[in-house]
C-alpha cells in the first residue's frame, strides 16, 4: 500500500473509491467502511483509497499500525492530510473539486451519517450528493455499527480504555489493543527477585491504558507467549522518566534484548502501586503471575 502525506494527482485514467474520516483507531465502525471499500474497488477496478485526517490526540493507532492494518485490508492508497488553515477554510464545493474529483479521480466515496467536511464543517451527506450529481461521482452512506444503543466511535473507544476495561476496548476495535516496540534495558532489577521482564517504551503518540498491570500476549515475530505487564513509571524503585511496558512472560528463557515485539492487552489485573520493599513487590508479583495464568491463552 503506498502512504502520503499529501493529496497525490492521480493518472487521469485512474479512478478510486475514496472513504474519507479520521480513522484514529480503525475500529468496527472504520472497517465497515473500509470493507466496502475494498468490495467495490476489487469489483469496479478502482483503486481503494483512504484520505485520513490527522489531529494532535493521541493514537489509539500509531501510523505504522494503521498502515499495516490498511495494507491487510486490501487497501491500495492512504492520504494522510494535516488540517491545517488551508484545508480547514476550503469550502465544501472547493474541497469536492480540488482534492476528491482534480486530484484522486473519485467514482465512488463511501461515508458514514454523520460525516462533515469544508469549512466550519458546512459539508455534509446530503452536500456530497448533490456535488456528485455536478461533478460525476456517486456517494453511498453506511448506517453506523453500533454496541446496543450507543454508535462505535473513537471517543467510545478512548472512553472504556482510559477506564481500563480492556475486554470493552478490544470488542469495540475488532482487534486487540496493542503496543509495539523494541526491547530495551531495563535496571534488570526483575531478575534479582526472579521476575526477569521484556521492556519497551511505547510510542509518546501512542494512547496507553491506566498505569498498572494487565494480562497480555507478546508476539515477537512467528513466537507469542502469554505474560503480565506493567504499564507505569516503577514506582517500588525510584520510577522511571518515561512511561514504560515491562512485561514478564511465561514459559520464556530466550534472550529477548533488540528485538521487535507487539503485546497484546486482554484483561486489567490492578492498579500501578508503590510497595515497601522489593520482598512486598515479588509477593504481589507471584499473585499476578497467579492470575494471569488462570486467565488462560484467549483467541
Amino acid at each position: 500500500m503506498e502512504y502520503i502525506q499529501e493529496v497525490p494527482i492521480l493518472p487521469e485514467n485512474q479512478r478510486t473509491v475514496v472513504t474519507l474520516g479520521k480513522f484514529n483507531g480503525v475500529h468496527r465502525g472504520h472497517q465497515k467502511l473500509i470493507r466496502r471499500v475494498a468490495e467495490l474497488g476489487i469489483k469496479q477496478g478502482w483503486k481503494k483509497t483512504v484520505v485520513a485526517f490527522s489531529n494532535r490526540d493521541k493514537k489509539l493507532l500509531t501510523n505504522q499500525e494503521r498502515i499495516h492494518m490498511l495494507n491487510h485490508m486490501g487497501m491500495e492508497l492512504l492520504v494522510e492530510c494535516t488540517l491545517d488553515k488551508k484545508l480547514m477554510h476550503m469550502s465544501p464545493e472547493d474541497f469536492v473539486k480540488e482534492i476528491l474529483v482534480k486530484r484522486l479521480h473519485a467514482a465512488h466515496i463511501i461515508v458514514g451519517p454523520d460525516y462533515r467536511f469544508g469549512y466550519q464543517r458546512k459539508g455534509n451527506t446530503k452536500v456530497l450528493k448533490q456535488l456528485g450529481e455536478i461533478y460525476g461521482f456517486e456517494v453511498e452512506v453506511l448506517s453506523k455499527e453500533m454496541d446496543g444503543t450507543r454508535e462505535i466511535s473513537s471517543t467510545y473507544v478512548r472512553e472504556q480504555l482510559n477506564e481500563g476495561n480492556i475486554e470493552k476496548a478490544n470488542e469495540l476495535l475488532g482487534y486487540h489493543f496493542s503496543t509495539e516496540g523494541e526491547v530495551v534495558h531495563g535496571r534488570r532489577l526483575g531478575r534479582t527477585i526472579g521476575v526477569p521482564t521484556a521492556n519497551l517504551i511505547p510510542p509518546r503518540e501512542k494512547l496507553m491504558p491506566p498505569n498498572g498491570v494487565y494480562v497480555t500476549r507478546t508476539h515477537f515475530g512467528e513466537d507469542s507467549y502469554m505474560g503480565i505487564t506493567n504499564v507505569g513509571y516503577k514506582p517500588t524503585v525510584g520510577g522511571e522518566q518515561f512511561l514504560g511496558v515491562e512485561t514478564y512472560l511465561f514459559e520464556c528463557s530466550e534472550d529477548l534484548y533488540g528485538r521487535e515485539a507487539k503485546v497484546e492487552f486482554f484483561h486489567f489485573v490492578r492498579p500501578e502501586r508503590r510497595f515497601e520493599s522489593l520482598q512486598a513487590l515479588k509477593e504481589q508479583l507471584d499473585k499476578d503471575i497467579e492470575t494471569g495464568k488462570k486467565y488462560g491463552n484467549p483467541l
